[in-house]
């Protein structure tokens, strides 16, 4: 595991302490000298190899891959860099899964989970991580890809990050990409540790989703065997036959289903288009995408086309937009030069709890770790060291001056959103909280007239009491998320949110933990 601050200097330049780390490997190739160091460092590292380049995110991909294409047009070499995710064109992404497949191939894929599993890609010698992965098990699949004849897996991270403002705030002091890499490779070292399927939810949209399949596969049914057919599947082992009265209820009313006169249930006729599309199979959300062309070539997909004129990165290049016809959704374009920012959709990334709980163990313990090379090793101790300073190992809550507070939960994805909302509705008016903002799921930085001691006293008074967790939705919030939900009745949409996606259970023990361990300590 390296770093690399995107320009000089580096972590460990001008130290007289440097840690024992490990030789690093000598290089096959060297990157131009105005390239990217993180992105140089892995141009550097495959020359001769076939390795795949997993990013966590498809914008991300094709940066990689343009930036690694002008190293490769800038030491006058061939190309040696393909890319695949699910944006590309079937016959960009089978161009390299065939490639893979060759052993004697010594091309390097740049990726995102789409080679995580699943595809056969032959015999590879490393696998390189940009920043860290959300998940445990995200880390395995992908180290997992190397090393299957033979040869031991082999993963090489490579975390990234901009030098903090001279002026910045002590949250952007700590380099928690890397913090989160170790405590993932810790975890699984340490414990063995992978993340537990969530099984707790409320899948309403599902719900919808078996109702409708049911009655298309089934015909007429009475809502006694359609509810006996469809509640008694154990992802619904937590709904209620009133909610699933009223989902039919509301199904009726927008003719998704009718009723015959025998009083059985049968599809509507709004219902039946819905059903009789080849995208009512899927039950995951698909993007509204246009199809991107040059000629004759099919490139891939993007969610939002630019105008005439403007520059798209796509398939590891840069595009020239000639055309857009939205009524067909096509976008006609010509290869350029240059390098731009991709851009294919929101991308989610949730992390447990475990994790986050692991990144604090990081900071707060001394040892080191015996796969961090020596920027990585130095940038460790610097955030050791800004942690210890701070006060961060003895109080979640740090003073940053003034009115201005910074709040380490160190919370997973779930319970660190229970916990925001929380904050504003519950807390927000006896604080004087204002202008709340979250870098999910790390730290939240807010004002607040409250002092240390009133914020802990107040937080745990709240989450004492027995609230709904309904209350945690901002009021006409209809907070959707999955394919269906736009045809789920609006309380169900809400009650799914609160009760199934929200980890108020888990912010509750957080936040009076808190108190405990402050009145233990003397307060702050």
């Amino acid at each position: 595991m390296e770093h690399f601050f995107n320009t000089a200097p580096q972590a460990d330049e001008d130290r007289r302490d440097l840690p024992e780390t490990p030789v690093p490997e000598a290089p096959t190739d060297t990157a131009p000298q105005a390239a990217d160091p993180g992105i140089g460092y892995i141009f550097a590292h495959t020359r001769g190899k076939k390795c795949l380049i997993f990013t966590n995110s498809r914008e991300e991909c094709e940066a990689v891959c343009q930036s690694l294409r002008q190293y490769c047009e800038a030491n006058r070499e061939p190309d040696r860099f393909l890319i695949h995710h699910g944006n590309l064109s079937a016959s960009y992404r089978e161009s390299a899964e065939e490639e893979m497949k060759d052993d004697d191939s010594l091309l390097s894929v740049c990726a995102t989970a789409t080679l995580e599993l699943g595809i056969d890609i032959g015999k590879l010698e490393r696998a390189f991580q940009i920043d860290a992965p959300f998940t445990v098990s995200g880390f395995l699949q992908r180290m997992g890809r190397t090393g299957r004849r033979g040869d031991p897996s082999e993963m090489w991270f490579v975390m990234r990050e901009d030098h903090p403002e001279p002026r910045a705030m002590l949250p952007d002091m700590i380099p928690w990409y890397l913090i989160q890499g170790i405590a993932l490779v810790q975890l699984y070292i340490e414990e063995r540790f992978v993340e537990p399927p969530r099984t707790g939810r409320l899948p309403y949209s599902l719900l919808y989703h078996q109702t409708m399949s049911t009655l298309a596969s089934c015909g007429e049914m009475t809502p006694g065997e359609l509810a006996s057919r469809v509640l008694t599947l154990s992802c619904f082992r937590r709904g209620s036959q009133e909610d699933y009265q009223l989902l039919l209820r509301h199904l009726l009313e927008i003719d998704h289903i009718s009723r015959t006169e025998n009083g059985g249930l049968i599809l509507g006729l709004t219902g039946e288009r819905i059903v009789n599309s080849y995208k009512f199979y899927a039950v995951f959300q698909e993007n509204v995408e246009y199809s991107v062309r040059s000629g004759p070539e099919e490139l891939g997909t993007i969610v939002k086309p630019p105008p005439v004129g403007d520059k798209i990165a796509i398939a590891g290049r840069v595009w020239a937009v000639d055309e857009v016809d939205h009524k067909k959704r096509e976008v006609w374009c010509t290869l350029v030069k240059g390098n731009i920012p991709a851009y294919f959709g929101d991308v989610a990334g949730d992390i447990h709890t475990r994790v986050l709980e692991r990144m604090y163990g990081v900071l707060n313990e001394e040892k080191g770790y015996p796969y961090l090379m020596r920027h990585a090793a130095c940038r460790l101790g610097d955030a050791r060291a800004t942690f210890r300073k701070s006060g961060m190992g003895d109080h979640p809550l740090v003073h940053l001056g003034g009115n201005m507070w910074a709040l380490f939960p160190w919370l997973g994805s779930y319970a660190f959103l229970a916990l925001e909302r929380f904050l504003k509705i519950r807390c927000g008016q006896r604080l004087g909280l204002r202008g709340l903002s979250p870098s999910r799921p790390y730290y939240l930085q807010f004002t607040m007239k409250a002092s240390a001691e009133e914020f802990y006293r107040i937080t745990a008074e709240e989450a004492a009491k027995d609230f709904d967790p309904l209350e945690l939705v901002y009021p006409k919030e209809v907070p959707v998320f999955e394919k269906y939900d736009e045809y789920v009745p609006d309380e169900l949409v809400r009650k799914g949110f609160a009760l199934g996606v929200l980890d108020v259970e888990g912010m509750k023990r957080r936040v009076l933990g808190w108190e405990k361990t402050e009145l233990s300590t003397g307060g702050c």
